[in-house]
This record gives structure tokens, sequence and C-alpha cells, in this order.
């Protein structure tokens, strides 16, 4: 085999992004996927006419006028905005919680009666929080965290709200204005085409070896190319010599319904607790779609074993402290970068990855 410049491993936004912006640079790579396909998390696959998202509900929104420049150079974007509801026992509330929700939930009309029952709720709390649940009712009171958190919450983490530390839950968007646009961001949308339409443009002119574990034959990968771009987990690069790092992961069940609108909306939350998923993924809804079926996938939280896809860092005191011991090999290497989600042990919004990514490859390429 030829040579490369890059050798990247992994195929999702952050790869990906830096191999197009490295490509313009006049630079050769070589990817090196896992699984049988590219694009990572934000795969899409097409079924009964639809653009399935396979691993979980991708909505791009973000404030940053580079980063959308960039994302529509390589698709249009559609004018999708993201508006769940959560529905708790069979009561449909809207999300982020706003006046729509507090006129639901209370039968009330104004932002003055709203304010005035949430901040009677959050005195119940007094001194600093001690736990999730604690800080959820000082940020919001205890209505709103019993129907639309608590439950919700405990199946995302596998545990109680009150065995949860404080700080996963700094702050939650209170809105006294009939919103229901959940993200704060100036742009959002769906590419037109679904989100292999962006992955395809990415990774064009690489070479690609999809199937193939690097770490198993990490030697040999590293030595066809001058510097390795990794965005896989950070701990199994290093063979897990700190301990391994922890993570959430979920479990999709994704099926064809024959009704050409199941539920209204492309996400609702089932915010109890007896419900054993946390959401209903309507795919079709992302690009406002006329097909004549439709598909569905539940999204249940799992626990996260050996073999199962890594999604959520769990970013509590433990895992922090051991991730900062991974981070401080990772800077004494010399021809490794790492990036992305995986890599450096954070959730990223998908904006979030594409401006870490850019500003990896500008100080990397010199552009």
């Amino acid at each position: 085999m030829s040579r490369y410049d890059y050798v990247l491993v992994g195929s999702g936004l952050y790869a990906g992004v830096f191999a197009y912006l490295a490509k313009q640079a006049g630079k050769k790579c070589l990817v090196v996927e896992k699984r049988n396909h590219i694009g990572g998390n934000i795969y899409c696959r097409e079924e009964e006419g639809i653009h399935v998202h396979e691993y979980g509900a991708h909505i791009f929104h973000t404030s940053n006028r580079e980063v959308w420049k960039f994302v529509c150079s390589l698709a249009e974007f559609n004018r999708y905005t993201n508006s769940p509801v959560a529905n708790y026992k069979g009561q449909m509330y809207n999300l982020p919680f706003n006046m729509n929700t507090f006129s639901k939930m209370w039968g009330i009309s104004t932002p003055e009666e709203a304010k005035a029952i949430i901040n009677r709720q959050k005195e119940e709390i007094s001194g600093e929080p001690e736990n999730l649940e604690q800080q959820a009712i000082s940020l919001v009171g205890r209505d709103i965290y019993e129907k639309l958190i608590q439950g919700y919450t405990e199946k995302q983490w596998g545990r109680e709200c009150k065995d949860l530390p404080a700080f996963i839950i700094k702050r939650l968007p209170v809105r006294y204005t009939y919103d229901n646009n959940y993200f704060n961001d100036l742009y959002q949308g769906i590419p037109v085409g679904g989100y292999n339409v962006i992955i395809e443009k990415l990774f064009q002119g690489c070479h690609i070896k999809t199937n193939t574990d690097y770490l198993e034959n990490k030697a040999y990968y590293d030595s066809l190319g001058d510097k390795v771009i990794y965005t896989g987990t950070i701990d199994s690069f290093y063979q897990y010599c700190y301990g391994k790092l922890e993570y959430r992961s979920l479990k999709f069940e994704t099926e064809v319904k024959n009704t050409d609108n199941y539920q209204g909306v492309a996400v609702v939350n089932y915010t109890d607790r007896e419900t054993p998923y946390t959401r209903i993924i309507e795919h079709k809804h992302f690009e406002f779609g006329a097909q004549e079926k439709t598909v569905i996938t539940r999204e249940y939280p799992v626990s996260w074993q050996d073999g199962m896809e890594p999604y959520y860092p769990v970013n509590d005191e433990r895992n922090q402290n051991l991730y900062c011991k991974y981070a401080a090999l990772a800077e004494k290497e010399e021809n490794v970068i790492f990036g992305g989600r995986l890599g450096e042990y954070k959730y990223y919004d998908m904006d979030k990855v594409i401006e870490s990514a850019m500003a990896a490859a500008k100080a990397e390429l010199g552009i």
C-alpha cells in the first residue's frame, strides 16, 4: 500500500472534518473503521423511503456561523425545528419547559402565574443541593421534577435521582414564553437527503477500510502514515493500563408501522419510570416525509459492557480523574491526535465536534 500523511481511526464527524480539510491541503488519508459503514453515529439507512437515524436522533444546531457555513457547503439543510413532547402516563407536555408546559400542568395562562408557582415550589430546598433530586427541585420545583425529569433521568442513568450527584444537572431551561423550539441556537435543521450526504463528501478521496479494528494491528497501520488521528476510546488505545472508563449505552428497537403518522412529532420522551424506554423517534418527521408507512425507534438506556457501543461518558469524579491520567499520556504523543467524544471522553453536540476538528486541523495543517 502507498504511504499516507494521516491514518484516521474511526469515521465519524471529527475524523471526517479533519480528513476533508487535510485533503484540501493536498494530504493523503487512510480511514480505518471498525463498523461495516462510515459515518459514525450520524449514519442513516433507508427504509420505506425514510432516512432512519440508525444510532438515535441527530438534529443539527449551532450558533457558530463558520460551522453553519461549512455544513451548508456540504449539503442543503431543511427548516426542521426540534420541538419534542413529553408523555407522562398519557399526558402530553411540550418541551423544553415553557408556557405551553405550565399552562397544561397548572391551568394557568400568564408568566407571572407560572413564576409564582415555580418559585414557591423551589423554596422546598434550602442550602446547597446534595443530590440530583434536590438540585432539580431547586431549579424548577417539584411538579416539573416529578412528572418530566425524575423518571426519564433514572432510566437514563440506571440509578435513583437521590443517588446521583447534583452536578449532573447544572441548569434546566425554563422559558416564560410560548416557544416550543428546544434549542436557542441561531441555526438548525436536517440535511436534505440525510446525514450520509455529508459523510460521503467529507471522506471523498480517502482510502477507506471498513470492518477493520485498528488496535488489532496497530503497528502495521501506524507504519502506513506519518500521523494518526485517533477517535476511538482513549483507554483502549493504552490497553486500559489505568483501568476502564465507564459509559452508558443504548439499545434501539426499530419497526415499520403501517400508518402514515404514528405520533405526530419526531421525538416523544416517556418521562414516567414504568415505561422501559426513554423515547420514541419517528424518523420521517425529521424531513417532513409523506410516505405511506412510517418507521419508529424505541430507545432504551442500558448499562455499558464490553462489546457494546459506548454512547455517554459517565463524567463523575472517578471517571474524570481516570481520564486525566490517559489525557496526560496522550499529550506526550508526537504522532497521534486524539479527538471526538471517545478520544476526549466528552459528550459532544455535532457542531462542537466540528469546531474541535476544525481547530485541530488548522493547528496541524497551518491553514
